[in-house]
């Protein structure tokens, strides 16, 4: 008998601060892929980005409060209990049961640099890599290391009807 695995996506960052295109991307992805959960993975900082001046506390209850109308989204803060920030630890740890295929979603703009994460293949042969269009990221994602070196079993580039809002955006106003 095959035991079939949960589909849990998971989108990581600093969700400084949290925003409807993370939802977007979320609902979109658990459309797309029939996933069961989606896991929103925080981090007290991300390695390419300097430091937030939200608290991680204000950013979880932030985050908590866009997703208060969907049971899909769960937000997690893993960093205390793995030891790392690093994307490749979490998802060992999410996976360690072995009873879930993880679909690690992200927008164009990370696509960009992904080779550059730690263990960023390691990464990619042990979960579905779902890449969300963002405005002014399309060209350059697709022309990147990653995106050449991965195949597309391995990696899909979505494209839907965006929200243009980002993170850095937001912290401007």
């Amino acid at each position: 008998m095959i035991l079939k695995k949960n589909k849990i996506g998971i989108l990581g960052g600093s969700f400084d601060p949290a925003h409807k295109g993370h939802l977007a991307i979320s609902k979109e992805a658990a459309k797309r892929f029939k996933l069961k959960e989606i896991i929103w993975a925080i981090t007290k900082k991300n390695p390419f980005k300097k430091q937030s001046s939200i608290s991680l506390s204000k950013r979880i209850k932030y985050c908590k409060k866009i997703i208060k109308k969907t049971n899909l989204i769960k937000v997690k803060f893993y960093e205390d209990k793995i030891k790392s920030n690093k994307t490749i630890n979490l998802i060992n740890h999410v996976t360690k049961n072995g009873k879930s295929e993880i679909y690690f979603l992200m927008g164009a703009d990370n696509l960009i640099n992904f080779h550059k994460w730690h263990k960023w293949k390691t990464i990619s042969q042990k979960c579905n890599i779902i890449v969300f269009d963002r405005y002014g990221y399309k060209k350059k994602s697709l022309n990147s290391t990653t995106f050449k070196r991965l195949s597309t079993k391995n990696l899909k580039f979505i494209e839907f009807n965006k929200v243009n809002i980002s993170s850095s955006q937001l912290r401007k106003i």
